[in-house]
């Protein structure tokens, strides 16, 4: 009775411990829409694959996979300009885990440059002006054995991110704004993303600590120069699910300003503005707003907010 009690024992602290290490992986995400923090990966076009972890413990990219992922998506990690964003990767994984854990995702077109972006435009082809594979943030994707309409239908249904299908092998996905298009709709050639109308500002992660690092970028720019307020506000999310301003705060800039405008004339200058979250910040769903000065574009928005992220202990 002795010994079957050693080995009931035994047997509970190996599956707590088996159980404890699933749930780190998981939790060690960053991201509302994550999976496992393995995936797999193939080039559609160089047969380039990759396949194993890519998360770290802390939730961050692990190198040598980003570096491995990023000659998948044709980009290159350390590189503002054309880096792909780890929360397309986790989004990715969340979608591979939801229909088949072990099929491959082919990567048809990852990260674009603007110039390669706009090629394809002057070509006819449906790749919108403010297309978020020019920001890594955007795949057009086929995962193995699983129609691409069913995922299609999946992603619009969970209103969150972009899912884009032309009756076709392959869909469109990002994580963007939560919006769903066919060949028919798309709206690309229509100008609405002209004059910055659909310009727009995103964190690097989703869920943060009191006293993290925070990094913003604006996205979707079609027009340039952009002339925004230097201080930006952080707002709360209270329970009427209505924002309130906490504080107000200047996040460190690429470039030097003087007054309370700054001109922002190419892309570089609206990537990798840094901001350190309070220490003592309250735990809760916040959101960074963003305003501009006077533009010469009618359309452009007065303010843009960043999608809302969590704060936890």
């Amino acid at each position: 009775m002795g010994m079957h009690n050693k080995y009931f024992s035994i047997a509970v602290i190996l599956i707590f411990l088996l159980t404890s290490e699933a749930a780190a992986e998981v939790v060690s995400s960053r991201y509302f829409h994550t999976g496992d923090g393995k995936i797999r990966l193939k080039n559609a076009r160089t047969g380039s694959t990759f396949s194993g972890k890519y998360r770290l413990q802390d939730g961050k990219f692990c190198g040598e996979a980003s570096k491995k992922i990023h000659e998948i998506f044709t980009a290159s990690p350390g590189q503002p300009l054309a880096e792909i964003s780890q929360r397309l990767i986790e989004f990715l994984d969340f979608l591979q885990d939801r229909f088949a854990p072990n099929a491959m995702i082919s990567i048809v077109s990852g990260y674009r440059s603007p110039r390669y972006n706009t090629g394809l435009r002057n070509q006819g082809r449906l790749a919108a002006k403010a297309s978020l594979h020019q920001f890594g943030m955007a795949a057009d994707i086929e995962i193995s054995g699983v129609p691409s309409k069913i995922v299609w239908e999946y992603v619009r249904d969970l209103g969150f991110g972009g899912a884009g299908y032309y009756q076709g092998r392959n869909l469109h996905v990002d994580v963007g704004p939560a919006r769903f298009w066919d060949e028919k709709t798309s709206g690309v050639g229509s100008g609405k993303s002209d004059d910055n109308k659909l310009m727009g500002i995103v964190s690097d992660l989703d869920i943060y600590k009191p006293g993290e690092p925070l990094r913003l970028r604006f996205i979707r720019m079609t027009a340039f120069p952009i002339s925004a307020s230097v201080e930006f506000s952080l707002e709360q999310k209270e329970k009427t699910g209505e924002f309130k301003k906490i504080i107000s705060f200047i996040p460190s800039w690429n470039k030097k300003f003087e007054g309370q405008c700054i001109s922002m004339s190419k892309v570089e200058d609206t990537l990798q503005l840094k901001w350190q979250l309070p220490a003592k910040i309250k735990e809760g769903r916040y959101r960074i707003s963003a305003s501009f000065c006077k533009n010469p574009y009618e359309d452009m928005p007065e303010f843009v907010h960043t999608p809302e992220f969590e704060v936890v202990r």
